[in-house]
Formats: structure tokens, sequence, C-alpha cells
């Protein structure tokens, strides 16, 4: 299989449980709930996507003709330190590529995979840490895993039915939004303050100015 591959770089992973940890992220290009491009997102599934996954033309993306290639240039982000290895396979929506090849090819390397999903396709089994980001419309089949990471406000979500779902930590992070900011923070301020289950997440990479 070749996978697509729109950027790879080493950065500190800047949200949910894991945030300030090292890690290499490849973004995947493609997605089942956009298109990526601006003239299809008023009809897009998810409308409200911060992320450029389009082709495979950003730092470190490429086309790679095997698992074994593509775990390779992971080793290359991450370099000689041999321990506490962790990639961060995301996009668009990463389980459109990742199959068993990828998976053992990364374990080999000594990687721990972490997978960041719209939860609308089945996560491989063999992913250490699964975080699924529900879309309002969308149908998630992926309803247990380690990370269930809430975009707040988001019109249409049933927040009573995903609470049911089987997941270890619960977190809400404030849309992305120009000049909506502060209104979307406080938000998600409000709504971690009226469900105890719930913890506020900041994209906290942005903050820092990494990628």
């Amino acid at each position: 299989m070749t996978y697509s591959v729109k950027e790879m770089f080493l950065t500190l992973q800047g949200e949910g449980v894991h945030a300030g940890r090292r890690a290499v992220f490849v973004r995947f290009a493609g997605c089942n709930l956009w298109t990526g491009r601006e003239v299809d997102r008023a009809t897009a599934i998810c409308r409200f996507c911060d992320t450029d996954f389009v082709g495979t033309d950003g730092v470190g993306g490429g086309k790679f003709a095997d698992a074994a290639l593509l775990a390779a240039a992971v080793v290359g982000h991450w370099g000689p330190e041999p321990t506490r290895r962790f990639v961060v396979l995301t996009g668009g929506e990463p389980m459109l590529q990742i199959d068993d090849a990828l998976v053992d090819a990364l374990h080999g390397e000594g990687f721990e995979i972490a997978i960041e999903s719209n939860g609308t396709i089945a996560a491989h089994p063999g992913i250490d840490w699964v975080c699924i980001s529900p879309k309002a419309g969308s149908e998630v089949v992926q309803r247990h895993g380690d990370e269930l990471k809430l975009v707040w406000p988001q019109a249409g979500i049933d927040v009573d039915a995903i609470e049911q779902w089987d997941f270890a930590h619960h977190l809400v992070q404030p849309m992305d939004a120009v000049g909506q900011e502060a209104f979307n923070r406080d938000e998600a301020v409000a709504f971690a303050m009226a469900r105890p289950r719930w913890r506020l997440s900041l994209q906290t990479h942005k903050l820092l100015g990494l990628r």
C-alpha cells in the first residue's frame, strides 16, 4: 500500500492527556468528512476543521511506497534516542490509511502509536492510544478508547449520549474560530464547570508557536 502523508514533523503534543510530550506527528492526507477545499466547506459534515490535509506537499510529506519506508521516515524525525518513542497519526482522517503493515512497522521501531480520529472508522486494534473527536452529523462507530475530545461549542452533538461511551478521559476543547476565540473559550470553560467528568484542554502548541 502507498501511504499519502501531508506532513511529518517532530514537536510536542499540544492537546489532551499527552500534552507536552515529545512526539513525531504524521498527518495523513484526506478525510471522509470534508474534501479540505474551501469551496466545499459549507456543505461538509465537518465545517470547522483548522488543518490543511490536502495533498502531500507539506514539510516531511510525500508518498511512501510501503510501511517500512514510512516507519523509517518517522525514525528519522525522532532521531537516535531509543526511549519513549511516540508517534501521533492524525489527519484528515488517519484510519483511511492505517493498516496492519504500518502498525507492525512502527511497533517494530519501538514506537508507541497514538491516533487522533473522527471515529467514523473503527480504530486498528494495535493502536496504543485512541483519541476520538466526534463531529456532529457523523456516525461514530469507535465508541471506546483512551481519550474523547469534544470540540466546543458544536451544535447538534448529544453530549448526554456520548458520555455513555467507554473512554478513560473526557476533554473539552474550545473551537478554533477566527473572531470567536474568547466566546468559545468561555463556553468550553462553562461546559467543564457544569460537567465534572470533563476536563478543559487547550491547544498549547498554538499558544507556544509550535506546529
